[in-house]
């Protein structure tokens, strides 16, 4: 009822004075205008249409929505640094160090090697990690290991990827690990892997190996 008393009281105003109303108005007007257009200096990126997105992802309209909302509120500006996604994904492992696993994660996600990751390029990889097709996640994996782009993996990169997810861990790496344990598992892995045994591992012999293997794609993402 105190609404309706302030909304009518405030139409009695209105017809009492017009010309403060008309200024009034227009000021809030003003106002407003100001803080969009600050707020449109504030924001760097603009997703792609979300029509566009749900036709090339596994994510509904909807989940789109609300995947970019959590984003937005995450990173304001539309595009998330490095640093800001090491932050982030750290929350995931307090109790081990997620920086290193993060980084290389960070240069997985930024396809185009711009330092930022834009929504596009964030919701993309996460259709392929949650819902893509066994090929997909398996293809994506290989990139994140293949550290310098070159379309191998050799040894020393996987020895920096796997060390880096033993550090991720930390104290929830069981049984408790030797010093050594990254590299024994690293030649193991790599001696079913380099089927040729020219010292370093193509995309078709990761796959094939994987497969063979039923080797764990999960990245931390679930």
């Amino acid at each position: 009822m105190g609404a309706v008393m302030g909304t009518f009281s405030s139409l009695q105003t209105k017809q009492r004075r017009p010309s403060k109303d008309i200024a009034w108005w227009y000021y809030q007007y003003q106002r407003d205008k100001i803080e969009d257009e600050l707020e449109m200096t504030m924001v760097c990126h603009r997703p792609e249409g979300l029509e566009q997105l749900e036709a090339q992802t596994n994510f509904t309209k909807r989940e789109l929505q609300v995947l970019y909302r959590g984003f937005k509120n995450e990173c304001p500006s539309g595009v998330v640094n490095e640093e800001t996604f090491k932050q982030i994904y750290a929350q995931f492992f307090p109790h081990g160090d997620a920086s290193t696993y993060a980084h290389y994660l960070f240069n997985a996600f930024d396809t185009t090697q711009t330092g930022s990751v834009k929504f596009e390029d964030f919701v993309t990889a996460l259709s392929i990690l949650l819902r893509g097709t066994v090929h997909e996640k398996l293809r994506w994996t290989f990139n994140l290991y293949d550290i310098n782009k070159d379309g191998y993996i050799n040894k020393e990169e996987m020895m920096d990827i796997v060390k880096a997810i033993y550090d991720m861990m930390g104290k929830y790496t069981y049984p408790v690990l030797k010093e050594d344990t990254p590299r024994q598992h690293v030649d193991v892995f790599f001696q079913k892997m380099d089927k040729n045994k020219d010292g370093i591992v193509t995309l078709d012999e990761f796959l094939e190996s994987c497969q063979e293997n039923g080797l764990n794609v999960d990245h931390g993402t679930d």
